[in-house]
Protein backbone atom coordinates (compact mmCIF):
# COMPACT_ATOMS: atom_id res chain seq x y z
CA UNK A 1 0.00 0.00 0.00
CA UNK A 2 1.24 3.47 -0.86
CA UNK A 3 -1.55 5.12 1.13
CA UNK A 4 -3.31 4.37 4.40
CA UNK A 5 -5.80 6.35 6.54
CA UNK A 6 -4.20 8.33 9.35
CA UNK A 7 -6.36 9.64 12.21
CA UNK A 8 -4.31 12.36 13.91
CA UNK A 9 -6.43 12.47 17.06
CA UNK A 10 -6.43 8.70 17.48
CA UNK A 11 -2.70 8.50 16.88
CA UNK A 12 -1.92 11.26 19.37
CA UNK A 13 -4.07 9.73 22.10
CA UNK A 14 -2.14 6.44 21.83
CA UNK A 15 1.37 7.81 21.32
CA UNK A 16 1.68 11.06 23.33
CA UNK A 17 3.67 9.21 26.00
CA UNK A 18 6.36 8.20 23.49
CA UNK A 19 9.69 9.93 23.27
CA UNK A 20 10.62 11.75 20.10
CA UNK A 21 12.76 8.84 18.88
CA UNK A 22 10.09 6.28 19.79
CA UNK A 23 7.49 8.30 17.90
CA UNK A 24 9.73 8.39 14.83
CA UNK A 25 10.32 4.65 15.17
CA UNK A 26 6.59 3.95 15.34
CA UNK A 27 5.86 6.00 12.22
CA UNK A 28 8.63 4.27 10.30
CA UNK A 29 7.46 0.86 11.45
CA UNK A 30 3.92 1.61 10.29
CA UNK A 31 5.16 2.88 6.92
CA UNK A 32 7.28 -0.24 6.41
CA UNK A 33 4.38 -2.48 7.46
CA UNK A 34 1.86 -0.89 5.10
CA UNK A 35 4.31 -0.64 2.21
CA UNK A 36 5.23 -4.34 2.39
CA UNK A 37 1.71 -5.46 3.41
CA UNK A 38 3.20 -8.18 5.58
CA UNK A 39 4.62 -8.69 9.12
CA UNK A 40 7.94 -7.10 10.05
CA UNK A 41 11.02 -9.27 10.56
CA UNK A 42 11.13 -11.28 13.79
CA UNK A 43 14.40 -9.96 15.22
CA UNK A 44 14.38 -6.48 16.77
CA UNK A 45 17.82 -5.74 15.38
CA UNK A 46 16.65 -6.80 11.92
CA UNK A 47 13.61 -4.54 12.18
CA UNK A 48 15.77 -1.62 13.31
CA UNK A 49 17.92 -2.07 10.22
CA UNK A 50 14.77 -2.39 8.10
CA UNK A 51 13.60 1.10 9.13
CA UNK A 52 17.15 2.54 9.15
CA UNK A 53 17.31 3.02 12.92
CA UNK A 54 20.28 0.83 13.86
CA UNK A 55 21.48 3.28 16.53
CA UNK A 56 18.06 3.23 18.23
CA UNK A 57 17.46 -0.48 18.49
CA UNK A 58 16.21 -0.14 22.09
CA UNK A 59 13.55 2.42 21.13
CA UNK A 60 12.47 0.26 18.22
CA UNK A 61 12.08 -2.69 20.61
CA UNK A 62 9.95 -0.63 22.99
CA UNK A 63 7.56 0.34 20.18
CA UNK A 64 7.38 -3.20 18.82
CA UNK A 65 6.46 -4.68 22.19
CA UNK A 66 3.78 -2.03 22.81
CA UNK A 67 2.09 -1.75 19.41
CA UNK A 68 2.93 -5.03 17.66
CA UNK A 69 2.59 -8.74 18.44
CA UNK A 70 5.35 -11.23 17.72
CA UNK A 71 4.08 -14.27 15.79
CA UNK A 72 5.70 -17.08 13.83
CA UNK A 73 5.39 -14.88 10.72
CA UNK A 74 6.98 -11.87 12.42
CA UNK A 75 5.77 -8.70 14.17
CA UNK A 76 2.13 -7.96 13.26
CA UNK A 77 -0.12 -4.98 13.90
CA UNK A 78 -3.85 -5.77 14.15
CA UNK A 79 -5.06 -2.31 13.11
CA UNK A 80 -2.78 -2.27 10.09
CA UNK A 81 -3.91 -5.76 9.08
CA UNK A 82 -7.54 -4.57 9.09
CA UNK A 83 -6.72 -1.64 6.78
CA UNK A 84 -4.65 -3.86 4.48
CA UNK A 85 -7.54 -6.36 4.26
CA UNK A 86 -9.94 -3.54 3.34
CA UNK A 87 -7.53 -2.26 0.73
CA UNK A 88 -7.11 -5.70 -0.83
CA UNK A 89 -10.87 -6.22 -0.85
CA UNK A 90 -11.35 -2.96 -2.75
CA UNK A 91 -8.65 -3.93 -5.24
CA UNK A 92 -10.26 -7.34 -5.74
CA UNK A 93 -13.71 -5.81 -6.17
CA UNK A 94 -12.42 -3.28 -8.71
CA UNK A 95 -10.62 -6.06 -10.59
CA UNK A 96 -13.76 -8.21 -10.74
CA UNK A 97 -15.85 -5.24 -11.88
CA UNK A 98 -13.32 -4.48 -14.61
CA UNK A 99 -13.27 -8.08 -15.82
CA UNK A 100 -17.07 -8.26 -15.78
CA UNK A 101 -17.34 -5.04 -17.78
CA UNK A 102 -14.80 -6.32 -20.30
CA UNK A 103 -16.67 -9.62 -20.65
CA UNK A 104 -19.96 -7.80 -21.23
CA UNK A 105 -18.41 -5.68 -23.95
CA UNK A 106 -16.78 -8.73 -25.52
CA UNK A 107 -19.92 -10.87 -25.45
CA UNK A 108 -22.37 -8.12 -26.45
CA UNK A 109 -24.00 -8.97 -29.80
CA UNK A 110 -22.71 -6.58 -32.42
CA UNK A 111 -23.88 -8.26 -35.65
CA UNK A 112 -26.79 -5.89 -36.20
CA UNK A 113 -24.64 -2.83 -35.59
CA UNK A 114 -21.99 -4.07 -37.96
CA UNK A 115 -24.56 -4.84 -40.63
CA UNK A 116 -26.13 -1.41 -40.25
CA UNK A 117 -22.74 0.25 -40.60
CA UNK A 118 -21.94 -1.84 -43.67
CA UNK A 119 -25.33 -1.05 -45.19
CA UNK A 120 -24.89 2.63 -44.48
CA UNK A 121 -21.45 2.52 -46.06
CA UNK A 122 -22.89 0.88 -49.17
CA UNK A 123 -25.68 3.45 -49.39
CA UNK A 124 -23.28 6.32 -48.91
CA UNK A 125 -20.88 4.95 -51.51
CA UNK A 126 -23.72 4.80 -54.01
CA UNK A 127 -24.83 8.33 -53.21
CA UNK A 128 -21.30 9.79 -53.43
CA UNK A 129 -20.98 8.78 -57.08
CA UNK A 130 -22.50 11.48 -59.33
CA UNK A 131 -25.58 10.28 -61.25
CA UNK A 132 -25.53 10.19 -65.03
CA UNK A 133 -25.68 13.64 -66.56
CA UNK A 134 -24.53 15.44 -63.37
CA UNK A 135 -21.07 17.01 -63.27
CA UNK A 136 -18.74 16.29 -60.38
CA UNK A 137 -18.64 19.97 -59.45
CA UNK A 138 -22.42 20.32 -59.17
CA UNK A 139 -22.71 16.98 -57.41
CA UNK A 140 -20.11 17.87 -54.79
CA UNK A 141 -21.82 21.17 -54.08
CA UNK A 142 -25.17 19.38 -53.75
CA UNK A 143 -23.76 16.80 -51.33
CA UNK A 144 -22.22 19.58 -49.22
CA UNK A 145 -25.53 21.44 -49.32
CA UNK A 146 -27.46 18.38 -48.07
CA UNK A 147 -24.96 17.77 -45.28
CA UNK A 148 -25.35 21.37 -44.12
CA UNK A 149 -29.07 20.71 -43.81
CA UNK A 150 -28.35 17.42 -42.03
CA UNK A 151 -30.13 15.55 -44.79
CA UNK A 152 -28.94 12.22 -46.17
CA UNK A 153 -27.99 11.67 -49.80
CA UNK A 154 -29.38 8.32 -50.90
CA UNK A 155 -30.36 6.77 -54.24
CA UNK A 156 -34.03 7.07 -53.22
CA UNK A 157 -33.65 10.82 -52.63
CA UNK A 158 -31.92 11.36 -55.97
CA UNK A 159 -34.52 9.26 -57.77
CA UNK A 160 -37.29 11.41 -56.31
CA UNK A 161 -35.57 14.63 -57.37
CA UNK A 162 -34.96 13.22 -60.86
CA UNK A 163 -38.65 12.34 -61.28
CA UNK A 164 -39.74 15.83 -60.19
CA UNK A 165 -37.13 17.39 -62.50
CA UNK A 166 -38.42 15.36 -65.46
CA UNK A 167 -41.98 16.38 -64.60
CA UNK A 168 -40.91 20.04 -64.72
CA UNK A 169 -38.95 19.52 -67.95
CA UNK A 170 -35.60 20.05 -66.23
CA UNK A 171 -32.42 18.03 -66.28
CA UNK A 172 -31.36 16.49 -62.99
CA UNK A 173 -28.25 18.67 -62.88
CA UNK A 174 -30.31 21.83 -63.33
CA UNK A 175 -32.67 20.71 -60.59
CA UNK A 176 -29.73 20.16 -58.25
CA UNK A 177 -28.39 23.62 -59.11
CA UNK A 178 -31.79 25.14 -58.35
CA UNK A 179 -31.86 23.38 -54.99
CA UNK A 180 -28.46 24.85 -54.12
CA UNK A 181 -29.23 28.38 -55.36
CA UNK A 182 -32.63 28.57 -53.65
CA UNK A 183 -31.37 26.81 -50.52
CA UNK A 184 -34.00 24.10 -50.83
CA UNK A 185 -33.67 20.69 -49.30
CA UNK A 186 -35.28 18.93 -52.27
CA UNK A 187 -37.05 19.70 -55.54
CA UNK A 188 -40.68 19.73 -56.59
CA UNK A 189 -41.99 20.42 -60.08
CA UNK A 190 -44.81 22.57 -58.66
CA UNK A 191 -42.25 24.95 -57.14
CA UNK A 192 -41.01 26.03 -60.57
CA UNK A 193 -44.07 25.62 -62.81
CA UNK A 194 -44.85 29.35 -62.84
CA UNK A 195 -41.27 30.51 -63.22
CA UNK A 196 -38.98 30.49 -66.21
CA UNK A 197 -36.36 27.81 -66.28
CA UNK A 198 -33.07 29.29 -65.16
CA UNK A 199 -31.13 26.49 -66.81
CA UNK A 200 -31.31 24.59 -70.08
CA UNK A 201 -34.37 22.28 -70.00
CA UNK A 202 -34.26 18.61 -70.91
CA UNK A 203 -33.92 17.93 -74.61
CA UNK A 204 -37.15 16.88 -76.29
CA UNK A 205 -39.32 18.46 -73.56
CA UNK A 206 -39.37 22.09 -74.81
Amino acid sequence: MHFYPFNIGDYYSHTRHLSEIEDIAYRRLLDAYYLAERPLNSGIASVARQVNMRDWEEEVGVVLHEFFVLTEAGWVNERADIEIARYRAKIEQASKAGKLSAERRFNKPSTDVQLNKKQETRNNSKAITPPDGVSVEVWNEFVTHRKAKKARVTPLVIDGIAKQAAKAGWTLENALKEIIVRNWQSFNADWVKDSKATYTPMKGIL
